[in-house]
This record gives C-alpha cells, sequence and structure tokens, in this order.
C-alpha cells in the first residue's frame, strides 16, 4: 500500500484538496499521512484542523511554523523554520509521495523538505499565473515537482514550456470544483450562519440579498493592505446591500487588512456587514453560490465562481493573469470603481457556469494516479 503524505497549510489549501484526500483516504491501495501545519493550527486564523478533523481524517503530524507580524521578514523565517519542521515530520512519516498545494508561501518549504529527501513530489495547480510572489512560489515548486496535477489545459501547456516532461504532467481539474458541483446539487442553506459560526457584527436576513467579501493582503503591496481594504468595505457600505466578510490570510499585511476591518466596525456601527474568521469548505460554497455577488481578490471567485456563476467583482492585482470566466468584473483599488461594479454585479445576477478548472471529479483522478504512477523522481530536466 502506498503511502500519501499531504501538508495543508491553510483553509484555502484545504478547501483546494479536500476530495482527493477523501479519494485518497477510501482508497484500497492508498494511505492518507496528513500533515496540518502553519495556519490551520492558529486559532486567530479559525482553527481550521478542526474542520479537517471533523470531517474523519486523521491528522498524523503538526507543524507549528508561523513567526508572528504578518510581514515579509515573518513570511520568510516561517518558510525556513517550515522546512526544518516538516522534514522532520517526513523522515517520521517516510511517505511514498507527498502533495504540496498551489502557490501560497508555505508550500514552498514543503517542496524544499520533500525534494531533498529524494521523495517524489507531486504538485496540484502548477501552471497558473497569478499577481505578487504567489506566482514565483507556484512555478519554483513546478521545478522542484516530480509530477504536476494541474487543472486546465492552458495550465498543462504552461507546465511544459517550463521544461516538465509531458508523460509526467496530468490535467485533472481543481477539487474544489467537486464540492461546488455538490453544493450545486443541493443547495438550500439549512443552517444559521450567524449561529453556528459566531462572528462579529449585524445579523443578515439570508432571505434577502447579500454579498460575500473575502479580500487578502498582497505581498508586494503589503503596506497598503490597509488602505486598500478599507476602500473596499466603503464601496460595500456605499451599496447598502448586506454583506458576509471573512477575515483575511495569512499574509505579509493581513494585520492591515485586520486593522480596516476593526477601524470600520468602529466608525460605522450601523451597517449591514457581519464578519467571520473562518467556515468549512462546504458551508462557505452554499452560502456562496446562494449570494448576489462575491467581492474582493480571492481566487475562489474566479475559479469556483466561474463553475457556480456566482457574479464577482475582482480588486487589484493579486489574480492578475489567471484564466477567468464572464462572471468576473476587474477593478482597481478605487472605492467608485468598485461600488459600481458590484451593482453591475448583483443587477446582472447568476452567470452560466463554466468548466475552466474541471468538470468535478477531480478528487477521484488525483487518487487513482497517485495509487499508479511510478514512485520515481524525475531523472533529467528538459528545455
Amino acid at each position: 500500500m502506498r503511502k500519501i503524505a499531504c501538508v495543508i497549510t491553510s483553509r484555502a489549501s484545504y478547501a483546494r484538496i479536500k476530495t482527493a484526500l477523501q479519494a485518497i483516504n477510501n482508497h484500497s491501495d492508498l494511505e492518507l499521512q496528513l500533515i496540518a501545519a502553519a495556519s490551520v493550527l492558529l486559532e486567530k486564523y479559525g482553527s481550521a484542523v478542526n474542520v479537517i478533523e471533523r470531517d474523519g481524517l486523521n491528522v498524523l503530524e503538526r507543524v507549528y511554523m508561523i513567526v508572528e507580524g504578518e510581514n515579509p521578514v515573518t513570511m520568510a523565517k516561517s518558510v525556513g523554520l517550515g522546512i526544518i519542521e516538516i522534514t522532520t515530520a517526513l523522515d517520521n512519516l517516510k511517505p511514498d509521495l507527498v502533495i504540496t498545494i498551489a502557490d501560497r508561501f508555505e508550500t514552498i518549504a514543503t517542496a524544499i523538505a520533500s525534494s531533498y529527501l529524494n521523495i517524489p513530489l507531486v504538485h496540484v495547480q502548477g501552471g497558473e499565473i497569478t499577481g505578487s510572489i504567489d506566482e514565483r512560489v507556484r512555478h519554483s515548486i513546478t521545478k522542484l515537482s516530480d509530477y504536476h496535477f494541474v487543472s486546465s489545459k492552458i495550465a498543462l501547456e504552461r507546465v511544459i514550456k517550463m521544461g516538465e516532461d509531458i508523460e509526467r504532467v496530468f490535467v485533472t481539474g481543481c477539487p474544489s470544483i467537486d464540492l461546488a458541483l455538490k453544493i450545486m446539487e443541493d443547495p438550500e442553506i439549512r443552517f444559521d450562519p450567524f449561529q453556528r459560526y459566531g462572528g462579529v457584527g449585524t445579523i443578515l436576513d439570508i432571505h434577502k440579498p447579500y454579498m460575500l467579501l473575502l479580500q487578502h493582503p498582497v505581498t508586494t503591496e503589503y503596506a497598503m493592505a490597509k488602505e486598500q481594504m478599507w476602500r473596499t468595505l466603503m464601496a460595500v457600505y456605499n451599496t447598502g446591500i448586506q454583506c458576509m466578510a471573512f477575515w483575511p490570510n495569512l499574509d505579509a499585511g493581513s494585520d492591515g487588512t485586520s486593522k480596516a476591518i476593526r477601524t470600520f466596525r468602529e466608525e460605522f456601527r450601523d451597517n449591514t456587514m457581519h464578519f467571520f474568521k473562518n467556515m468549512p469548505p462546504e458551508d462557505f460554497l452554499r452560502v456562496l453560490l446562494n449570494s448576489a455577488c462575491i467581492v474582493g481578490n480571492s481566487s475562489v471567485a474566479i475559479r469556483e465562481c466561474s463553475f457556480m456563476g456566482v457574479p464577482a467583482v475582482i480588486i487589484g492585482s493579486r489574480q492578475l493573469g489567471r484564466e477567468r470566466g464572464r462572471n468576473v468584473i476587474d477593478v482597481d483599488y478605487d472605492t467608485g470603481q468598485i461600488t459600481d461594479a458590484i451593482n453591475r454585479q448583483v443587477s446582472n445576477g447568476k452567470y452560466p457556469g463554466e468548466n475552466i478548472y474541471g468538470e468535478g471529479r477531480a478528487g477521484e483522478k488525483i487518487a487513482d494516479l497517485l495509487a499508479t504512477v511510478p514512485l520515481t523522481q524525475k531523472t533529467r530536466l528538459a528545455y
């Protein structure tokens, strides 16, 4: 039986890989070795490890690697600490294959540790273009990886152009689309988000139009994070539409984003916004599917929302270059532009769904590939 280690470093990473983990866990020829690391272990970011365990997945190792400060220095130091601690975790588990996910800064620690331990590395969601340092991290992981499970044909072509062997690149789609398909088949919200997940702010009427706000700091613009979030909050406030807002990821500048939220709550106590730390993937997607619009700079607005047809307003450079569907309007960090775009999207309503990132079977495809690919590292770099 093959042992498959997967390192989960953030709530977003878990949503991006959940159905694959379930498929691995249920596969007769595979054994899942789950490692929880970085922000999924921190209460400040919603303790996503509790969600993972409630889903019936057994966490074998916990890696505490985050240096506080939310700035470029602490990000770099966190990666260094992650290399040390993830190396120890992998040495303890001795897996046959290691999975690393997408482009978050913590994931490069997994790639480096696995490569130097001579364990074949599988990169899920390589070959995509985004703004900020994320793209550099993603492409660096591609060059360290032995197998590539990409979400689209364009991503496949890009990985091959980077010199990777076509026989080691597979189009699987994105596992988060599997979850979106499941939610679309049963879209009704049968829970009270405010009772179940707490948070702070106004209790909204989810039977009336509401939007979602999910905005993260841009690493290369981290000093502007507070001002950027403030402009978005004011745009949302100006529309008068109810809003469920979510706290940012752990990135340089997240402290500034959080300060903008706290300042806004103090200055505008009479508003129509409620702020959450975290929601499990299925509940988040169900709330998202029933929303009138999502605003911010999260990739969920491009990936899952293109599939579900949810109108999206993408702000700034964080998703620059990523494949997007007709559901997206791009704007700058300008309060007037953001307000106008939100109003246009809410008036437009749902868009036709698009299968840019898969059709909803990625988890099964990934598990089957993990059970059959040769347990070898790539032997050459083609150019």
